[in-house]
């Protein structure tokens, strides 16, 4: 390039921009042929049919059940209307998930009592049913702005391109630029360059008109999401019940391993002991006088064996009872912290800041997620340093596990770098709290669990 006094300026693009440039002009020239810009074409027609018909029905109902609502006929119609508009939206919510694979979770079921004044209340009062007439209402003005700001685009855009096919006495719409062409108002037919203009500006549109109608699909994805899905009291009473459930189905398994690892393990040693020290009896009771050195050898070596057998109980038994509550919090969770951490096969630096004691159950999944977060570091990162970080901020009490190992670990993955993470998860959303996972593939990795000071 020639710049001042006659010499040359070069200007480079860097590489990284370079390539950016490249994909983005990549992304907008296959838009228009990917499947996903004529799926949402497609869920916006019907859906927009879909939407006329129900307000239009919904409607004639609703206006025939307030002229008959002085006799007990039009309560009848208006409780039918309001079911009908249940059902609609579950017609909306399995086209939005057959064309665009938005899931949408089913609204609260009606259950009314039995009887029919009860069948009526619980119908006239159904807030799913509401939600979906409010969302129809609302998808009028929706549809009437995708028509202008999307479709039309979509249009212009094919009837430039197919213009060439049209002939010369057809009508050819230039919509954006120019006026059609009417041979009436003494008009002179295009020329070569006006359509070729035409097509071009077709072909602009074309790439264009993916983008206007997925905005136009993104504001309906919300309002689906907002008005036809669960309120928000019935998914957080289906949130906890989905916790409780998991929390119980946990304490049931832990429960039973306890019984299990007791007669199993510990009722065996015991009985085992029982056996050796009854042995021994046997061998005092029938020893006589004289010498008797090999039977008091023999008797010896059964008590040492009674002896370890009864200290390995011990062992088993003190165990299980830190399984269910760890001594180390009977002095409080920083101590409990500090000796988890000092017991880690992976140098474990720790930071804890607690301004005022959280309750037990608290302090209890707080130990328990950091002992599994620990050992999981342990046995599945290949890390060389790790740290433990416990505040508290507000109502809220953080820890946080680091970690400088090779990462991978997700909740929605199976396989060792994830193990454990997924009870973690159902353990702290029992309490409300909630648990992030940052790991990218090549490390490091950072969990963190957020929980309520108060249970």
């Amino acid at each position: 390039m020639a710049g001042a006094g006659g010499r040359w300026v070069q200007i480079r693009i860097p590489e990284q921009r370079a390539d950016q440039v490249k994909r983005l002009a990549w992304l907008v020239a296959r838009e228009p042929f990917q499947k996903r810009s004529w799926a949402e074409l497609g869920f916006f027609l019907a859906s927009s049919a879909l939407a006329c018909t129900a307000v239009f029905l919904l409607a004639a109902l609703g206006m025939a059940g307030l002229a008959l609502a002085v006799v007990l006929v039009g309560v009848l119609v208006l409780a039918g209307d309001l079911r009908v508009a249940r059902g609609l939206a579950g017609w909306q919510r399995a086209l939005a998930r057959r064309m665009l694979g938005e899931e949408i979770s089913e609204p609260e079921p009606l259950s009314p009592r039995p009887g029919l004044f009860a069948w009526l209340r619980a119908s006239l009062g159904d807030r799913a049913a509401w939600r979906a007439v409010g969302y129809f209402v609302a998808k009028l003005p929706l549809t009437v702005f995708g028509v202008w700001f999307a479709l039309s685009v979509w249009l212009e855009a094919l009837s430039g391109i197919a213009s060439p096919l049209l002939g010369g006495g057809a009508q050819a719409r230039f919509g954006l630029f120019g006026r059609p062409f009417d041979p009436g108002n003494g008009g002179s037919p295009p020329g070569f360059a006006t359509h070729v203009a035409i097509f071009v500006s077709g072909l602009v549109l074309l790439l264009v008109a993916p983008w206007t109608m997925r905005l136009v699909v993104y504001l309906d994805r919300g309002m689906m999401q907002l008005m036809l899905g669960p309120g928000a009291a019935a998914s957080r009473v289906r949130s906890l019940e989905e916790s409780r459930s998991k929390t119980l189905q946990a304490a049931s398994e832990t429960l039973r391993r306890i019984e299990r690892d007791l007669h199993d393990g510990t009722q065996a040693q015991l009985v085992a002991l029982a056996m050796r020290l009854g042995q021994a009896k046997e061998k005092l009771d029938h020893l006589g006088g004289g010498d008797d050195t090999a039977e008091l050898a023999a008797v010896k070596r059964l008590i040492d064996e009674a002896h370890r057998g009864a200290k390995d109980a011990i062992t088993d038994l003190r165990d299980l009872a830190r399984g269910i509550h760890p001594p180390a919090l009977d002095t409080g969770l920083e101590n409990a912290l500090a000796t988890l951490a000092s017991r880690s096969a992976v140098p474990t630096e720790v930071t804890v800041s607690i301004l005022s004691r959280p309750s037990p159950a608290i302090e209890a999944i707080s130990y328990f997620c950091a002992a599994e977060l620990l050992a999981n570091v342990a046995q599945h990162s290949r890390a060389s340093r790790a740290s433990l970080t416990c505040a508290q901020h507000g109502p809220w009490l953080r820890i946080v596990v680091r970690d400088n190992g090779q990462g991978g670990a997700a909740l929605d993955r199976l396989g060792p770098s994830s193990s454990g993470l997924a009870g973690l998860a159902d353990r702290v959303g029992a309490v409300d709290g909630h648990l992030s996972i940052a790991s990218p593939p090549g490390g490091p990795t950072a969990v963190t669990v957020d929980l309520p000071s108060r249970s």
